[in-house]
């Protein structure tokens, strides 16, 4: 048996970290307090003692608990949908009390619309059930982990979505990016005439062109003299020299990856169909739908989320060349799990579009002091980008966001010195590098795992890294990388690996990890890594869409960073903390061990199970099967 006081305790430290204010044993809402003065479980009209209490905008909150996990619910029916009322059930079981307090609520009072919970067990093996109880009856809800959709920021919309089932606005404005993202792809085709590669840095030039001041649309006309796509560039390269984008070496090698507006005939002359050029369609088109969603404290990747559109409808062309775009919620992770900031020195020598710095410039630019803020835009976000496409996109999205742009390189990440790197002392290191890129005498030096180590060779001594790769990465796909394993750990710690939902790069074909390491300190022997499940993170494929968060994505991410960042202990089906060696899987599915003790029913169970198995054979004339079972 538990300790209740000790359910107790660990119910009320979630409350709190959900910054929920509660009341213990009763309530201090006058009319849920004369509520329970006749609400006893017994149903002797005495006053009844919920465990806690609390409102939660205008939602009764009711806990009842017990310490041991078989006395969370006792229901009607073999499948579990319909609780119990008697009062046995209603005294031993958790769910079933719960629910009894928030009826005497709703029928004793103005408040009507409540969620109990049961919660049972301990801190590390628990359920906690929350069932939405209204005036029409009862709704049981999926368990979770903490009390996150319940605080006064996110309550109302977990109602919406998970009791009501309404669309979250947020898919309603995802499916409308899409839409826009679908429609503006077949316009740079059909009147742009204009190929995969081509088409964001169209996008590119004229989000530029908007954000100068002395750009006009209306200058759009057309004109022989002096065309659209003329007009485009001189307003991008003006804005570029008055955001002073420097060196002058790298404003023209973004520049020339803008020529094709004013180079290109087909965007430039006036098509029938449209009455106007291509150029200055898309350029309408754009200011409307596009230009407005971009501002500088906005985290979501909008240019990458348009060039990573237009990779799917290419048909696969993106995983040829190894581009994997990163989710904005992954690069959001990423910051938190690197817990980062505003001193903080970020690098990602594989940028892409610049979404890890965007979100790394955002996260410190939330916590700087007025003072911090021009220094961590000038000097703090640094990147390399080896392709020219989106080396000009990556600088195109900082300039957008309001600065960043300054320490992003053209460069070859692999082909840099350690020492070299080493100068610019990063703190961190994010990365998604380029994946399954090694053929033949170059897949050893151009694995995912050499990535890993030449960035974790040029951090700085302390520096955290953490990136996102394949799950492969972490077994050891071949003999060169398990070696790099090895290397890795005679230089640097390991902290941990989190195994992500299997959807994350939907459409994608990726079963991917994030893995998290310390720079330049040896892996000790007796140092115990973190293994992770989150493979239930929240998210969920909708149709047409892609992967979308539900309301559970923010219950599931808080008790990841607990269990990351505070030590929180959990369920090894979640995570296991343990030793390793370079030879292991570093993976959450290779150190899983079941850590629930059977209980003696499951025994008593398993041997009823046996036994009827072979009393059955038997009166089959099919004893002979266990004459040498001994």
């Amino acid at each position: 048996m538990g300790n209740e006081k000790k359910t107790d305790f660990f119910i009320g430290k979630l409350l709190n970290l959900a910054q929920i204010k509660f009341t213990p044993n009763g309530s201090d809402i006058k009319e849920v307090q004369d509520a329970l003065k006749t609400a006893s479980k017994k149903g002797t009209g005495k006053t009844g003692f919920p465990e806690f209490t609390a409102i939660s905008k205008g939602f009764i909150i009711v806990i009842e608990d017990k310490a041991d996990i078989e006395q969370q619910a006792n229901y009607k029916d073999d499948e579990k949908t319909e609780l119990s009322t008697s009062t046995k059930s209603i005294v031993g079981y958790a769910e079933n009390g719960a629910v009894h307090y928030a009826n005497e609520i709703i029928k004793k009072s103005s408040y009507r619309k409540v969620f109990a919970f049961g919660c049972s067990g301990s801190e590390k093996h628990h359920i906690i059930r929350p069932v939405f109880v209204d005036e029409n009856g009862y709704t049981l809800l999926q368990p979770v982990e903490n009390f996150e959709n319940f605080s006064t920021n996110n309550i109302e919309k977990y109602y919406r979505e998970q009791v009501l089932n309404e669309t979250p606005t947020e898919v309603l404005e995802l499916e409308d990016i899409l839409k826009k993202s679908s429609e503006l792809h077949e316009y740079l085709r059909n009147y742009g005439q204009l190929g995969d590669s081509e088409k964001p840095l169209v996008v590119s030039a004229i989000l530029l062109a908007l954000k100068e001041q002395s750009f006009s649309l209306s200058s759009l006309t057309g004109d022989d003299l002096k065309t659209d796509g003329q007009k485009i560039y001189d307003a991008l390269s003006t804005h570029m020299a008055r955001v002073k984008v420097k060196p002058e070496t790298k404003k023209e090698q973004v520049l020339s990856q803008f020529t094709i507006v004013k180079d290109r005939t087909s965007l430039n002359q006036v098509d029938d169909r449209l009455a106007k050029t291509p150029l200055k369609y898309f350029a309408e088109y754009l200011q409307k739908n596009v230009y407005s969603s971009i501002t500088e404290n906005s985290p979501e990747d909008v240019l990458g989320r348009f060039y990573g559109e237009f990779i799917r409808y290419s048909g696969g062309d993106g995983q040829t060349l190894g581009v994997v775009l990163t989710p904005s919620h992954i690069t959001e992770l990423f910051c938190d799990l690197a817990d980062i900031k505003p001193t903080d020195n970020v690098f990602d020598p594989c940028c892409g579009t610049g979404g890890f710095l965007i979100t790394a410039m955002n996260k410190m630019l939330e916590q700087a002091k007025p003072s911090e803020r021009k220094v961590i835009k000038a000097d703090k976000i640094h990147g390399f980008e080896i392709r020219e496409n989106m080396f000009a996109i990556a600088t195109t999205n900082m300039i957008l966001r309001g600065d960043g742009k300054s320490n992003l390189i053209k460069n070859d990440f692999l082909k840099q010195p350690t020492e070299k790197l080493r100068e610019g002392n990063y703190s961190v290191g994010f990365m998604n590098p380029p994946y399954s890129q090694g053929k033949g005498k170059d897949a050893a030096h151009l694995s995912e795992i050499s990535f890993i180590k030449h960035l974790l060779d040029g951090l700085a001594d302390g520096g955290r890294c953490v990136v996102i790769v394949p799950q492969s990465t972490m077994v050891g796909k071949t003999k060169e990388d398990r070696q790099v394993k090895t290397t890795i750990l005679e230089s640097h710690t390991l902290e941990g690996v989190i195994t992500l939902n299997k959807d994350t790069f939907y459409g994608i074909g990726t079963n991917p990890c994030i893995a998290i390491f310390t720079a330049h300190k040896p892996h000790a022997k007796k140092k115990h890594c973190k293994f992770i499940n989150f493979e239930d993170d929240g998210f969920e494929i909708h149709k047409h869409i892609g992967l979308v968060e539900t309301e559970r994505g923010k219950e599931r991410k808080s008790h990841l960073l607990n269990c990351w960042l505070h030590d929180a202990p959990a369920e090894s089906k979640f995570m296991v903390k343990t030793t390793i060696s370079d030879k292991d899987e570093w993976l959450h599915s290779f150190y899983y061990f079941n850590d629930e003790l059977p209980k003696e029913d499951d025994f008593e169970e398993t041997m009823i199970n046996y036994l009827s198995f072979e009393f059955n054979m038997v009166i089959q004339n099919k004893g002979y099967l266990f004459e040498n079972a001994e």
